[in-house]
């Protein structure tokens, strides 16, 4: 079963810079995919960035490009996501998710973690 679990949430201001880290446990796959997706309240949720972690190959949401980057450390299981230059609308609650095989933020995710909220002030 793997488990994922999210941190890094809080306030940030506008135009500014938050790291979010997600520790992937429970697999034995070097062949796992992890996304970041979000969800603002009333809004569908969107998938921001994956990355193949056997691999390292990448897939970010074609708006969100030059502003959010997925990275990995295998040596500490974890995944992260970098968000730059943040926005109002960069408010939502994000979530950490895996899937075994297969990549990309229009994928399916099997296994997802509890999330953690990021809020864009003035």
């Amino acid at each position: 079963q793997v488990q994922l679990v999210e941190s890094g949430g809080g306030s940030v201001q506008n135009g500014g810079s938050l790291k979010l880290s997600c520790v992937v446990s429970g697999h034995t796959s070097t062949s796992l995919c992890v996304g970041w997706f979000r969800q603002a309240p009333g809004e569908e949720r969107e998938g921001v960035a994956a990355i193949f972690t056997e691999s390292g190959t990448t897939y970010t949401a074609g708006d969100l490009k030059g502003r959010f980057t997925i990275s990995q450390d295998n040596a500490k299981n974890a995944v992260y996501l970098q968000m730059n230059r943040a926005q109002f609308d960069d408010s939502a609650m994000y979530y950490c998710a895996a899937r075994l095989l297969g990549c990309g933020i229009r994928e399916d995710f099997q296994y997802w973690g509890q999330g953690t909220q990021v809020t864009v002030s003035s």
